[in-house]
């Protein structure tokens, strides 16, 4: 087909993920066509190094040959292989071990899922069914974070902090309840890394005693919050998060659907704090974006509450037909692979000081009010006035100003609609790719910088 055939044949056929449909017919859609390294290629023959790892997942970079040899190995063995009534299959089993193996203490028990959402809307599930089976089952309520994010699903796009997820969808539910992100750039109690957290601490701790502490079942948050703007929480945020939740005998489930495997630094953001959660979601990184898979680790405590309940000799009725897929486990496996034994895990870790590094150097540029990075894992939040923080008037479409100025450089960031752009390039980055992505970022800037409209509304 034909470049304009293709656009023309999406716009009256495929339904995109989180767009206006009609402005959406009435762009058109950028089509992808090759991917190699950090770079993807456009059905127009542009070439752009990509910042953001697809939707940041595409940790292990794109045309990893050994990714796809395993896939088509396992295709031709056995390309499908169901988990219900009792059967499983080797790459299954072997990456629930390897997961158990790398992941916090204590989280030895592994449900396959085929992405994040599903992983959410699982451990939603598994959460309601432990307190129904140990005998409390007025425990219902679920807390999570504004501007946090927890996935699309019918269940988990209300326990996501995000207007967009809910507009139209008569969510949150009832039970579903937020308190404020701990926000450094934007907070009430100022900058100070302790105010931020006693906040947060104060917060939940109020939010459990305003529903009750008999009837809330857990926490969820995520170690940075990604599609919130890369919000970065002060260190001893999550501990203190999870020793709160131990106080009131609550769950604490993080997510890590976007901060696993390498993406803050260690192959899970919780290590920074050396915090084992009751359970973890994970994906994206799970399979580097090659094949869709998620997944949900319990600890023992919550396995064991849901497997000694009540009528326990009767099956727990929650499945996908898609759960350990054995392609999309043995990709996830060759993935550890490279993590580990192929040093991309480590990589990551250097590349991420450097990233660090050439983002401070932005800090004084005219367009940004602040930067906020962690490992592999970054943003730039836009302002007008860096003296108030006030953001660009909307009727600039600042967001599309940079995703365009962008693209004419060369370089895919996500820009989020209130100005900030989000970074999440592939762990396996080299130091060359690390420069390029840089210089590109700050010729973006200066690009939009210099439309006049923009320049008139910097205060």
């Amino acid at each position: 087909m034909t470049a304009n055939s293709l656009v023309e044949s999406d716009r009256t056929h495929l339904i995109h993920p989180v767009t206006a449909f009609r402005t959406h017919e009435k762009r058109g859609a950028t089509v992808l066509t090759e991917g190699k390294g950090m770079y993807l290629s456009d059905i127009e023959g542009n070439r752009l190094l990509d910042a953001f790892a697809g939707l940041w997942c595409v940790n292990v970079g794109y045309g990893q040959e050994s990714i796809v040899e395993a896939a088509a190995e396992q295709m031709r063995r056995l390309p499908y292989a169901t988990g219900y009534f009792h059967y499983a299959n080797e790459p299954a089993i072997r990456l629930a071990e390897r997961l158990a193996e790398l992941s916090p203490p204590g989280l030895d028990r592994v449900y396959f899922t085929l992405g994040g959402s599903d992983a959410v809307d699982s451990a939603i599930r598994f959460i309601v069914h432990y307190f129904n089976a140990t005998g409390r089952p007025a425990k219902k309520q679920m807390i999570a974070l504004d501007k946090g994010y927890h996935g699309s699903s019918t269940t988990g796009a209300g326990l996501t902090g995000l207007p967009a997820f809910h507009r139209q969808f008569d969510v949150p539910h009832a039970w579903q309840h937020h308190i404020p992100a701990p926000y450094a750039y934007r907070s009430p109690v100022g900058s100070d890394p302790q105010a931020i957290i006693d906040h947060s601490v104060a917060q939940l701790r109020a939010k459990v005693e305003e529903l009750g502490a008999g009837n809330v079942a857990a926490f969820f948050a995520e170690p940075v919050q990604g599609s919130g703007g890369v919000i970065v929480p002060p260190k001893g945020w999550l501990k203190a998060m999870r020793a709160l939740c131990d106080e009131l005998d609550i769950l604490l489930v993080v997510d890590e659907v976007i901060t696993g495997f390498g993406r803050t630094g260690p192959m899970f953001g919780c290590e920074h704090e050396g915090v084992s959660p009751d359970l973890m979601t994970v994906a994206k990184g799970l399979t580097s974006g090659y094949a869709p898979m998620g997944a949900v680790l319990m600890n023992d405590k919550v396995y064991a509450g849901i497997a000694d309940g009540p009528d326990n000799h009767l099956p727990i009725g929650h499945g996908f037909t898609y759960s350990g897929h054995p392609v999309s486990a043995a990709v996830g496996l060759e993935v550890m692979r490279l993590y580990t034994e192929g040093g991309i895990l480590g990589n990551g870790q250097v590349r991420g000081v450097r990233l660090g590094e050439g983002l401070a150097a932005l800090a004084d540029h005219p367009l940004v009010g602040d930067v906020r990075h962690t490992g592999m894992l970054a943003a730039l939040e836009l302002v007008a006035d860096k003296r108030t923080k006030a953001r660009f008037d909307g009727a600039l479409d600042i967001s599309n100003r940079l995703a365009t100025a962008g693209y004419r450089n060369g370089i895919i960031f996500r820009a989020f609609a209130d100005g900030t752009i989000g970074l999440a390039p592939a762990i396996s980055c080299d130091a060359d790719d690390m420069e390029v992505l840089l210089a590109r970022l700050r010729a973006t800037l200066d690009a939009v910088l210099d439309e006049p409209d923009v320049r008139r509304a910097i205060v």
